[in-house]
């Protein structure tokens, strides 16, 4: 097919020439990128350079791109039940300031968070306390490794290091 070029649907396909909506291969992963560090499709549509109705359609008519898409949303929940986690776990820095003027500086827990993450895992935590057989135990360990390893490079290749 000649750069520049589109095959339109229809009873009868037609090429014509791409508008810059037409989506390309780079449009594709950059919005599918955005799309997974963001959850935001008006965004991720921002930044490839299409309209959001246009990733819509797409999404509708292309089975490809629905599974990138569906994997991006997958990948910034993930990303997004990290964050969560972390901040039930380690709380986040408050700074309050008194009547005098003076500032002091604390770590705020979340007790909703915590609870809704709880609520959220209750059946893992129940299966997490019934007893494992030692070959169970190894595999989980192999595989949790496994996905740690590759949240740590995809977090380095997020920051650009």
């Amino acid at each position: 097919m000649a750069k520049g070029l589109v095959v339109v649907g229809g009873k009868k396909p037609q090429m014509r020439k791409a508008s810059g909506q037409s989506w390309s291969k780079e449009k594709q992963a950059e919005f599918l990128t955005v799309l997974a560090e963001t959850c935001n499709v008006t965004r991720a549509c921002e930044q490839a350079a299409v309209s959001s109705a246009h990733a819509y359609r797409k999404r509708k008519i292309d089975a490809g791109f629905r599974a990138g898409w569906m994997e991006a949303i997958g990948v910034a929940y993930q990303r997004l039940e990290l964050v969560l986690l972390d901040r039930a776990f380690n709380g986040v820095e408050k700074v309050v300031t008194r009547r005098d003027g003076s500032e002091e500086r604390m770590v705020e827990y979340s007790t909703p968070l915590a609870l809704s993450l709880l609520k959220m895992h209750r059946d893992t935590a129940v299966e997490a306390n019934a007893e494992v057989a030692e070959d169970d135990v190894n595999e989980i360990r192999r595989r949790l490794i496994g996905k740690l390893e590759r949240l740590k490079k995809r977090r380095k290749a997020a920051a650009g290091t």
